[in-house]
């Protein structure tokens, strides 16, 4: 049998075996394995996955995700601005805080905030 070396620019047919079910926690699993000699560059991406009643599968990998970097940091919480142009202010605390939660969401809130009035008042 002949290898196949394959390029990532171009789209290959291979023959092979597919195996698919569902596991005990109700999670769908489905692997392929190729019959024939290939080598090409692995990667590993989160997927949409299309089963269709008739056995024939559709994988199209989803594009990554973009992290919006940080303006301002406390402890349990930031400040940024997203790519829609929208402010973000993200804050958690472990379950076993809660008692605290109240205190710390306004004290880490309002030091998010004296931040943003003092780069305002740089700017300007």
């Amino acid at each position: 049998m002949k290898k196949v070396i394959i390029s990532t620019k171009k789209q290959v047919t291979l023959e092979g075996l597919m195996n698919f079910g569902k596991l005990n926690n109700g999670l769908h699993t489905m692997d392929f394995m190729s019959m024939e000699d290939v080598d090409m560059e692995a990667f590993i991406g989160k997927c949409k996955v299309q089963m269709m009643r008739d056995g024939n599968v559709y994988i199209t990998e989803l594009p990554k995700r973009v992290k919006n970097k940080p303006m301002f940091r406390d402890d349990n919480c930031s400040l940024s601005l997203g790519r829609d142009g929208r402010y973000y202010f993200v804050f958690s605390l472990p379950e076993q805080l809660v008692n605290e939660l109240p205190k710390e969401l306004v004290r880490q809130a309002s030091a998010i905030a004296q931040k943003v009035v003092k780069e305002l008042i740089i700017r300007n």
